[in-house]
């Protein structure tokens, strides 16, 4: 799949390519994904449309979870980063929706992780103002689902850990607080911050597991990869996305440019 491959540089690798038709990974290799797909409430992504009836976007849903279900080894770990709810466009049960899907096509359930990320201003209205007629109950937070797929307990992988004892204990506290990503820093509609996959992975895999990320975006989980030293993989429809996540870890990350290995046509 040389050329579905946008950038390679030492254990990071971005495919220019689509989760549901991707063949660039075999089936049961992948110890951890991480991501944040999208939430379908008419973001303007480039590559994606976001305005899909609920009953469309659950059956795209539900083909993307299938895929990476047969991607994760038998102990392999999901962190699904969704909404708890929607609005736009009516009112929908996201959450509960999503990880109803995820355990029919046969992810079972761990637990859920609780992001507050600090972000009231997504307030936009109230209903029935002071009113019982209709009023609106807004959670300014989001859910980081956390799912396996046959057994919870992990055997594979290198069996070093690199999560200090205060991290520990504060992240197996399931509310977990901190600030969200600014879109204008990044040039992303939906960028989510360094700190979520980075807990994620050190929290759910060992040092040099291969981490996939099915809706890479702005490349924050390959950052996240780089800090933490996994094998990281990301998969982005968006070419656009691509050079961005590029750029980011080449920036960012500190990406060793000396060993890069560009694929034909990548920038």
């Amino acid at each position: 799949m040389k050329e579905k491959l946008y950038f390679e540089a030492e254990s990071i690798r971005i495919y220019n390519d689509d989760i549901l038709k991707t063949e660039c990974m075999r089936e049961g290799t992948i110890d951890l994904i991480i991501t944040s797909p999208p939430y379908n409430v008419d973001i303007k992504y480039s590559s994606h449309d976001d305005r899909m009836s609920y009953k469309d976007y659950l059956a795209f849903t539900r083909e993307w979870l299938t895929k990476c279900y047969k991607l994760a080894k038998d102990d392999g770990r999901f962190c699904l980063n969704i909404p708890l709810d929607k609005n736009k466009g009516g009112q929908q049960s996201v959450y509960a929706d999503i990880t109803t899907i995820a355990k029919q096509v046969g992810w079972k359930y761990h637990s859920t992780i609780i992001w507050n990320e600090q972000n009231i201003s997504r307030r936009t209205a109230w209903g029935s103002w002071l009113s019982a007629s209709a009023p609106y109950v807004i959670a300014p937070v989001e859910v980081i689902v956390v799912l396996y797929k046959k057994r919870w307990k992990k055997t594979s992988g290198s069996k070093k850990s690199d999560i200090t004892k205060e991290e520990f204990m504060n992240w197996t506290n399931g509310m977990w607080d901190f600030s969200g990503e600014s879109k204008k820093k990044i040039g992303h509609p939906t960028p989510f911050p360094v700190e979520l996959p980075k807990r994620c992975i050190k929290l759910f895999s060992y040092v040099g597991d291969t981490i996939l990320d099915p809706f890479l975006g702005s490349g924050t989980t390959l950052i996240a990869c780089v800090e933490t030293g996994r094998k990281g993989i990301g998969i982005e429809i968006d070419r656009s996305y691509c050079e961005m996540a590029k750029q980011r870890l080449i920036r960012e990350g500190k990406v060793n440019q000396l060993k890069l290995n560009l694929a034909a046509g990548g920038r």
